[in-house]
């Protein structure tokens, strides 16, 4: 990055936001309207009425049908006189016939408003689903940026879990069940209407999950910060979850029923989404997405341990960035030169990740020197490598797969 988006960043730090005048910057933020507290869960059938629905589709998992809140949410839709028709037929990172699967369910019942109850794959699956409802086709038919000119159904989401970010934000991620690789749609149709975030339902999170989704949210925060589409608008949400993420994740595994702590990542979730949506991603996500779709695997544990080296390859091109970074983490480096700065985040990231039980190496997910070829081949590929601060060559994208084995 050069000497004005680092000033940006520092201006970030400061308060500053001069630099739309400084720069002559003009941006847009998209955002669904939210609704944030606990035992807000009954505004997701209040929603549904606006928008007027009369027959939504509630897409949640087997998990969450167990775990009670499924039956839940089910009840407050008929509370309010709609006639609810649920789907759980999901498996974690939602595959393209399963999102074909929900949409033959959608379209038999006449649906006509969807509410996602679940994580990241849930809000997919159903983003998926209302592609498929308004648009029609093939959901792979929509990979890339903004290739879904229509209108799609109303989207309401319930989250459940406190990092993916997609209750706010315009990714669907699907996985390619061919090719074995997760495929990225983006695009503002794909922002929901209504998130509704009730901490409570955060309560029931397995301590893996709470950990890898916290990483999510902590790599969608630094990948923002310092991605290519960053602004001012976004830089706040970043910094702030960031923040958030280092300093809270350990409680929430710690005591899973604390709801004062599950608000706080809920909120660090939001700010994560907020950002990103807005900001983008970067090679972090790209790499990322390719184990996810090859091996089926939670993707924050894998953020987790590609993050690191992701940041110290783009330090390596300008650490500036993350010298903000590092002053918002209270770190001793930050009053240093700004390498130093970088590679202390870069520590400080992957010793949580440690701390909350992620594996340091691909390899121990199950990844293999003979994969990497194809994995760096499909990584230049996704759309989120189009923000990364530093250009990613195949090499790169391979030496990147290499060093986190």
């Amino acid at each position: 990055m050069g000497s004005g988006v680092a000033a940006v960043h520092a201006q970030a730090a400061t308060g500053v936001s001069s630099a739309f005048a400084d720069h002559g910057r003009v941006v847009k933020f998209h955002a669904p309207e939210i609704v944030f507290g606990v035992d807000s869960t009954v505004e997701a059938a209040h929603a549904a009425v606006r928008l007027g629905g009369l027959r939504p589709l509630l897409v949640t998992d087997p998990g969450l049908v167990e775990a009670g809140w499924t039956s839940e949410v089910e009840a407050h839709l008929r509370a309010c006189g709609l006639e609810p028709t649920v789907w759980s037929d999901l498996t974690p990172n939602p595959k393209d016939h399963e999102i074909a699967a929900g949409h033959e369910v959608y379209q038999s019942a006449g649906c006509d408003v969807l509410v996602a109850l679940g994580g990241g794959s849930v809000m997919d699956a159903a983003k998926g689903i209302a592609i498929l409802a308004g648009v029609g086709g093939q959901i792979l038919d929509y990979e890339g940026v903004d290739r879904v000119l229509g209108p799609i159904p109303p989207l309401i989401m319930v989250p459940t879990t406190a990092g993916t970010g997609a209750d706010v934000s315009q990714f669907c991620i699907v996985t390619d069940t061919t090719r074995d690789t997760k495929v990225t749609i983006l695009g503002r149709a794909l922002v929901p209407d209504i998130t509704v975030i009730d901490p409570r339902l955060l309560t029931t999170m397995p301590e893996w999950l709470s950990a890898a989704t916290g990483l999510d949210a902590l790599t969608h925060g630094i990948e923002a910060f310092v991605s290519r589409a960053h602004n001012p608008l976004t830089d706040h949400h970043a910094l702030r979850a960031i923040n958030t993420v280092m300093g809270s994740l350990g409680a929430c595994i710690t005591d899973p029923l604390a709801v004062g702590a599950r608000s706080v990542m809920a909120q660090a979730s939001l700010d994560a989404g907020l950002a990103f949506t807005n900001a983008i991603l970067g090679a972090g996500h790209a790499l990322s997405h390719q184990v996810g779709g090859l091996l089926d695997l939670p993707h924050g544990v894998i953020n987790g341990v590609l993050l690191p080296h992701v940041i110290r390859f783009n330090a390596a091109a300008d650490p500036a960035p993350f010298v903000t970074i590092a002053l918002g983490l209270g770190l001793d480096e930050a009053r240093g030169p700004a390498d130093e700065a970088a590679l202390a985040v870069a520590d400080a990231v992957e010793a949580l990740a440690r701390r909350v039980g992620v594996p340091r190496h691909l390899g121990q997910l199950g990844v293999r020197e003979s994969d990497i070829p194809r994995l760096a081949a499909s990584a230049l590929r996704d759309a989120c490598m189009a923000t990364n601060p530093r250009p990613v060559s195949l090499t790169d994208a391979e030496a990147l797969f290499r060093v986190a084995l």
